[in-house]
């Protein structure tokens, strides 16, 4: 069936300042993971989810994203004739993930922060809500996580973030949802977030990660924060600041994710979800294992 949600923005547009300087010259979104860039993970993940319109808002530096997905017909032809051609299909599935998930892009225009782009794409979503991922997040699920997300709204029809599990010592590193209901199958309704408390201040033990729906009332309180930031020109836009003035008078609420989360914005995370993916993979997993057996041996 179609998806009750077809319309996606992926922010795109950052410095990648916690990987300079790997990021110098690269965007970060094109940075691997297993043998696919950073970016085409959640480019598929949306267009498995039933998402037609993805729009990546991006910045100068960016254009390697657009190369990506670009076709490139002579690049197929000239492996063709080279006999490759198992690497003119792989060349060609990934132009032709870019067409159904019809991929535009954008510049980003306005104050910094992570609601501006979400603000930029919501000029052609009309009355739609849609779906925002960040490119530095990889999610391996039997459901994609998009698609949870989905679910969470066709039940609620209502924003709804992306949530998991956390050890309360680590709340410092994110917002942290004020849960009001428990629905079951890791639906929560929720009050707002409180961004990076202590543990003691905690008000529960989930996390919010990067995935959200978000509706034209989420849009609208973007645009006022917007309006305010021109008027005084201080502070950020945040998303997050968005959803607690909406929360604060209608509802709102949290998907539970079911899959493994990995994040690849900081040098270490970005190196464990390599790790992973390095050791899933049917041909290089073998002598990855082996590797890390034989240095574990070879240990004084």
């Amino acid at each position: 069936m179609p998806s009750t949600i077809r319309r996606a923005v992926i922010p795109a547009a950052g410095l990648g300042s916690r990987l300079l300087p790997l990021t110098k010259a690269t965007p970060k979104e094109m940075l691997p993971v297993g043998d696919k860039p950073v970016i085409e993970h959640t480019v598929r993940e949306l267009v498995a989810s039933g998402i037609t319109d993805i729009t990546i808002v991006v910045s100068g530096g960016k254009s390697l994203i657009q190369d990506h997905f670009r076709p490139n017909p002579a690049l197929a032809d000239r492996l063709r004739e080279d006999g490759k051609e198992a690497y003119a299909e792989a060349v060609e599935e990934v132009a032709d993930l870019a067409r159904r998930g019809h991929i535009t892009y954008l510049d980003q225009h306005g104050p910094y922060g992570n609601g501006t782009p979400v603000l930029n794409a919501a000029r052609n979503a009309r009355d739609e809500p849609m779906l925002v991922l960040w490119p530095d997040d990889v999610f391996v699920a039997d459901v994609p996580r998009a698609q949870q997300l989905i679910r969470a709204y066709e039940l609620t029809s209502c924003p709804v973030l992306a949530l998991m599990p956390m050890d309360p010592a680590d709340s410092r590193r994110y917002g942290v949802p004020v849960v009001k209901e428990d629905l079951d199958d890791g639906l929560l309704r929720i009050s707002g977030l409180v961004e990076k408390p202590v543990p003691a201040e905690a008000p529960s033990g989930y996390a919010a990660i990067g995935g959200y729906v978000i509706t034209p009332g989420i849009v609208d309180e973007l645009r006022e924060q917007t309006r305010r930031w021109y008027e005084h020109r201080t502070g950020e836009i945040y998303l997050t600041d968005a959803i607690n003035a909406y929360a604060a008078s209608r509802a709102v609420y949290g998907q539970v994710i079911s899959g493994r989360w990995y994040d690849t914005g900081n040098p270490a995370d970005y190196l464990v979800a390599q790790m992973a993916f390095a050791l899933a993979h049917p041909e290089y997993g073998p002598a990855l294992r082996k590797l890390a057996q034989d240095l574990d041996g070879a240990r004084p």
